[in-house]
């Protein structure tokens, strides 16, 4: 599949800023089943500085500094991106979970693909024993890794609510169990935990979600928004597989990936500071339009 990506952040401020520092994260990345074919953000106001890098992640970051007052904050990122990955069948042969946890630890690589960089707790994803108890269930000694997390991500979507009023971007993990509501992100981060408390390392993906619904069936949630998912290591052989919790999906064509960390906080689109107004309005808007 081929997608032309529309992605526009706005912010609305109550008076004038005087200063902005932002940091995007908004370039989809090449990879793992997919490939950036075009990319290019507008914004306006006009900015004083813009600079570019990769951080650890292999995430394409831009930090901008705006030094204009200005009310309205417009952000209008556009991208074109190939997309070609099968996921493997939901009862797949694959490697014991327990197996797996041993030869992730047993990996000397540090770098930002490594299995390892993933295994511990994060700043938004605590390791939590209720969530790893939670988790558990779907491992019993011996299951296979693959069948594990297909249950795991099935019981999120069976047990969960999904709610957009019921959290925001703070919201502890802990809150979240505790009332299984939230929305992709909170989903993401609690099979996330769970994965990390057995020992399986476990990525947090952001991105973009494309669904065709059936006659007569609803758009799956996330649609036309930006989404959240999880990607598991599944052993040197079967390497990273992607596990959709919200849907209860394993992540193929209709998934386009903007960037992979240990939690939102490594690959937020839009974060930053301003030197002014108190009160903000953020308004995200996206469209996902299939060319080829």
């Amino acid at each position: 599949m081929i997608y032309d990506i529309r992605h526009v952040t706005t912010y609305g401020y109550e008076s004038p800023v005087s200063f902005a520092r932002c940091t995007l994260r908004l370039e989809p990345r090449s990879g793992a089943g997919q490939r950036l074919l075009s990319h290019h953000v507008e914004i306006r106001p006009r900015t004083a500085e813009r600079h570019s890098r990769r951080d650890f992640f292999g995430i394409f970051t831009e930090s901008l500094v705006i030094d204009t007052p200005h009310r309205n904050l417009r952000i209008d990122s556009r991208s074109r991106v190939a997309v070609d990955r099968r996921a493997p069948g939901r009862t797949a042969p694959s490697p014991a979970w327990d197996e797996v946890r041993d030869e992730a630890l047993a990996v000397t690589s540090l770098g930002p693909a490594s299995p390892v960089s993933y295994v511990f707790a994060s700043a938004l994803v605590p390791v939590s024993s209720p969530v790893t108890a939670y988790a558990a269930l779907s491992f019993p000694p011996g299951v296979g890794v693959l069948v594990g997390a297909v249950d795991l991500m099935h019981r999120i979507r069976s047990e969960f609510k999904y709610d957009p009023k019921a959290t925001v971007i703070s919201t502890p993990l802990r809150e979240v169990f505790e009332k299984r509501h939230g929305v992709c992100q909170d989903f993401a981060h609690v099979m996330i935990a769970g994965l990390r408390g057995l020992g399986l390392p476990a990525a947090y993906v952001s991105g973009y979600l494309r669904t065709i619904p059936p006659p007569g069936r609803e758009r799956l949630q996330g649609a036309d928004a930006t989404h959240a998912w999880v990607s598991l290591w599944c052993g040197d052989e079967l390497g990273w597989i992607g596990f959709d919790p919200t849907n209860d999906l394993l992540v193929e064509n209709d998934h386009i990936i903007l960037g992979v960390g240990r939690d939102f906080a490594d690959v937020s689109p839009v974060d930053g500071i301003i030197v002014g107004s108190p009160k903000q309005k953020l308004g995200v808007a996206v469209d996902v339009v299939v060319v080829e």
